[in-house]
């Protein structure tokens, strides 16, 4: 299926907008996907055509801080890491809001995914939107505060200052951690995709998450998958296998 693609600027926010060809007018299921961080919305852009050849709608925001919104990131560290996933909460609604004014949502089904930030950005996320049907974490986490405490003990190591009110300042990242409220997946088809041998976002922290609630009813249709001795870094087969999962989760 032959895709196209726009470059829009909505309610402030830089992004791509792919679908199929001649649909632009046509409702159709909506899926919101993430980029990681000091990336952009253009190297996500392989993942959303994949999507749009399914059937799908897809839009890649730049988030805060990335991309045509590029700013220097501050010297506290992680800081303005948190900050862009911040401005993706902040912005989904904004995202969703204009696709449901103009119609162009079929069934009202939206699904959200991402890699890396925008894995845990995905993660977060379905803490705070049951209205969220599918969601796709790549190389991302769903356990942010666990990420922040190994931020801290690394800035430990390496002597930097980051503040004794830091836990303060960043303390909203408890009310999006999945991993304290994973009844909030609710039976919704999540799909987790990580590397064994990830330096950036340690496996173990998907791994365990995954462990602990695989047997429980809401988790049902959650999917993890090892990539074994795969590092930080999504191969073209994934991103197959994640437009796969997306037209799964809509035939559900």
């Amino acid at each position: 299926m032959k895709t196209q693609i726009l470059k829009r600027h909505l309610r402030g926010i830089p992004l791509l907008e792919v679908f199929p060809e001649a649909a632009l007018s046509q409702p159709l299921p909506l899926i919101i996907y993430y980029h990681g961080w000091q990336s952009q919305k253009e190297l996500v852009l392989t993942q959303g055509r994949k999507l749009a050849q399914q059937g799908f709608r897809v839009l890649l925001p730049d988030s805060l801080n990335h991309g045509a919104r590029r700013q220097k990131a501050s010297q506290v560290p992680s800081l303005t890491f948190f900050q862009s996933i911040q401005g993706n909460l902040a912005e989904f609604p904004l995202l969703v809001a204009e696709y449901q004014r103009r119609g162009l949502i079929l069934n009202n089904w939206l699904g959200v995914g991402g890699v890396s930030m925008g894995g845990i950005t995905t993660s977060m996320l379905l803490t705070a939107h049951p209205e969220i049907k599918a969601g796709a974490c790549l190389m991302g986490s769903p356990q942010p505060w666990k990420y922040l405490e190994r931020i801290q003990e690394r800035a430990q190591a390496e002597k930097l200052s980051l503040g004794a009110d830091y836990p303060q300042l960043v303390s909203w990242l408890k009310y999006y951690d999945l991993s304290m409220a994973p009844e909030k997946i609710n039976g919704r088809p999540f799909y987790l995709w990580h590397g064994t041998k990830d330096q950036r976002i340690p496996y173990i922290d998907v791994a365990s998450f995954y462990q602990a609630i695989k047997n429980e009813p809401y988790a049902k249709r959650t999917i993890f998958v090892t990539g074994e001795g795969q590092d930080h870094l999504v191969e073209p087969d994934l991103m197959t296998d994640t437009a796969d999962f997306f037209t799964h989760a809509y035939e559900l």
